[in-house]
């Protein structure tokens, strides 16, 4: 990976859960060991989620892994993390999350300049049939791209 710059982790279980309709960067305030446990991309966002709180911004079920070389002062692997944007930014989530059936998942997370980012996703959830509907149209695309390949040949 390159130094001080690259995506850690993605998660693949939001876009196939939810419709994204838009997405935000923001920061999130870590320890030293887990700044350092994420360098070493030992990070999980799966079941993760972001909730407005008291004018603040939290991420709650984020799995970062306890670093081994780290001492005493270690951190819990799950922990609720307070995310940093701009008042106006949290206030606008606050309130699309507010509108039925909005939730924030995380959608990946990056290391910019040297400072860890996560990009949040305003989501709503998809329907079974949906979800069906999305594997089906891969599927069909994945099909078309082997009979060209065995066309062109």
């Amino acid at each position: 990976m390159v130094k001080g710059s690259g995506v850690i982790t993605v998660n693949r279980k939001a876009r196939y859960d939810y419709h994204i309709q838009e997405s935000f960067e923001a920061g999130i305030v870590l320890k030293g060991s887990e700044i350092k446990s994420i360098r070493a991309g030992k990070v999980n966002l799966s079941d993760a989620y972001a909730r407005p709180e008291n004018g603040e911004l939290w991420l709650y079920n984020s799995h970062i892994a306890s670093y081994d070389a780290a001492s005493y002062n270690t951190h819990e692997p799950i922990r609720p993390r307070k995310l940093l944007l701009h008042r106006r930014e949290i206030d606008d989530l606050a309130g699309k999350v507010m509108q039925k059936g909005l939730t924030l998942v995380p959608l990946k997370l990056y290391i910019k300049h040297g400072v860890a980012k996560v990009e949040l996703g305003v989501a709503k959830g998809k329907k079974v049939y949906d979800k069906r509907e999305a594997i089906a149209r891969r599927d069909a695309a994945r099909e078309m791209e082997r009979a060209l390949k065995y066309r062109r040949r």
